[in-house]
């Protein structure tokens, strides 16, 4: 193979990596970003979308005047069912969390999911409850209010997305690939009960099908549901990074427009996605919070154990150069990935 060719593929390489490096960062948001097909165009695009989307919130966070000015970083991604059924006079819940940091020196990102029964300490309210309900609470405010207490650490910025998003983005491609563990009947986004009907196996899904399947728990638990939804999204990450999907980002674009909140500026947003296609590499950790199921007053809680939710701590402020103390980036809790050619992260 000829110099020539070598240095084409390895171009392609770099060119199909950030794609998917970008949509981990910011799932489905950096579709907006994602400006290689269309040039000018969907850059423009992207930057009235955002701008339509940008909600900044009122809030007391763990970032004070006395911490230095970093480019390390944090983003709370919120998913929320906020259907009229679920929210009616108790507000939509939080139904999926997950706390990216990021290291601008290291070019690294951790990613922690919350799970949504998590029995914690609301300050909105000033008591224990779980994690899910903060946000029927008190809205994005509290989730991030909730999430910082939780995790002592400030989390500069939010993105929030329903689930008639979802819905879209997977129609818009098409459908996914996703596997099917066991039967399944759940209802859809409109809660109409027993209208999605899955069989077991490897199938394609359409928005409402992967939808049930991202939310159905009724026969393991909220850590497989969870395992089940890092799946989809690299499912989602497949097909957008196919020439099919790049031919669908503008589509996409008003699919995330329309169904989503942020505090992140759009100018931020770009140093983000600087950020992402920097240099040959990027370390991507997933975090999960070890615990046990519990049962308070006959209701279900997540209990988390305290000792993994410290070293979890302790992991997220070393990586955001918050403390000076020893930390084991290396514990079992933490599984790093580092993304080389055609391979998107590893959610286990």
């Amino acid at each position: 193979m000829s110099l020539d060719r070598q240095s084409i593929k390895r171009q392609k390489k770099r060119s199909k990596r950030k794609k998917v490096l970008m949509l981990i960062l910011l799932p489905l948001l950096v579709l907006t970003l994602s400006a290689t097909a269309y040039g000018a165009f969907l850059f423009n695009k992207a930057e009235s979308v955002m701008d339509k989307s940008y909600e900044p919130v009122e809030r007391d966070t763990k970032r004070t005047d006395s911490m230095p000015e970093s480019e390390d970083t944090s983003i709370l991604f919120i998913g929320v069912d906020d259907s009229e059924l679920r929210s009616y006079n108790t507000g939509s819940r939080s139904d999926a969390l997950i706390l990216a940091t990021f290291n601008a020196e290291e070019k690294s990102v951790k990613l922690l999911s919350i799970p949504r029964d998590s029995y914690v300490y609301i300050p909105d309210v000033g008591y224990e409850d779980k994690i899910t309900h903060a946000h029927a609470f008190g809205g994005v405010s509290a989730t991030l209010e909730t999430v910082e207490e939780m995790l002592d650490i400030p989390i500069e910025y939010y993105v929030k997305m329903n689930f008639n998003a979802f819905i879209d983005v997977v129609d818009t491609l098409g459908g996914i690939e996703a596997e099917v563990p066991y039967a399944i009947s759940e209802m859809n986004s409109l809660d109409q009960k027993g209208s999605i009907n899955l069989e077991p196996g490897i199938q394609e899904l359409n928005g409402e099908e992967a939808l049930a399947l991202a939310r159905t728990r009724k026969q393991d638990n909220d850590i497989e549901r969870g395992k089940r939804q890092q799946e989809i999204i690299k499912a989602i990450v497949k097909k957008t990074v196919s020439v099919s999907g790049v031919t669908k980002y503008g589509d996409l674009m008003e699919a995330v427009g329309d169904n989503m909140t942020t505090d992140l500026p759009f100018g931020e947003m770009k140093s983000f996605f600087d950020f992402a296609t920097a240099g040959s590499s990027l370390n991507i950790d997933t975090l999960n919070l070890a615990g046990s199921d519990s049962y308070i007053n006959s209701v279900y809680y997540y209990q988390l154990d305290e000792t993994e939710l410290e070293n979890a701590k302790n992991i997220l402020k070393a990586h955001m150069n918050l403390d000076n103390g020893e930390t084991d980036l290396n514990s079992p809790e933490s599984e790093t990935e580092q993304l080389e050619g055609n391979e998107t992260t590893g959610y286990e």
